[in-house]
């Protein structure tokens, strides 16, 4: 189910702020840092050893979803770090006057630059488009 989630294309408002953006990726990871605990659990080990004795071909469908899993919970840790650098920069979005937001803005751009160019999951045209959006939407 929590992979059903993952694979859909997220439905926003266009008058979301950045912060959005930050918690929806810490949701994210806490969701996936669980069941990565869960996979790791006795019980999971015991059944895969079963599996693995019987030579299961269900070894197969769990071993790619084991990676579908661990994939998509390195992408939201991922996320989080980059986004989380970021919170230096748009704090004076919510918590400042428009003319001393200016200050803040180049540092945040040349952040969310930085961002597009290292980092290996967030670096998606769409990704940095709908931040850009959120940090115009910001007021």
């Amino acid at each position: 189910k929590v992979l059903a989630e993952n694979d859909q294309l997220r439905k926003e408002g266009d008058d979301l702020g950045p912060r959005v953006e930050l918690d929806y990726w810490k949701n994210k990871l806490s969701k996936f840092h669980y069941l990565m605990e869960q996979l790791k659990s006795p019980e999971v080990k015991a059944v895969l050893g079963v599996l693995s004795a019987a030579k299961s071909k269900l070894l197969k469908k769990w071993r790619a979803l084991d990676i579908r899993i661990t994939d998509a919970a390195n992408e939201a840790k991922d996320n989080v770090k980059y986004l989380y650098s970021l919170e230096k920069y748009y704090d004076p979005l919510y918590n400042s006057d428009p003319v001393s937001m200016l200050d803040a803005i180049p540092g945040l751009i040349n952040a969310i630059k930085m961002i597009q160019s290292i980092s290996q999951y967030y670096n998606t045209s769409e990704k940095i488009s709908s931040l850009f959006v959120k940090v115009g939407a910001q007021q």
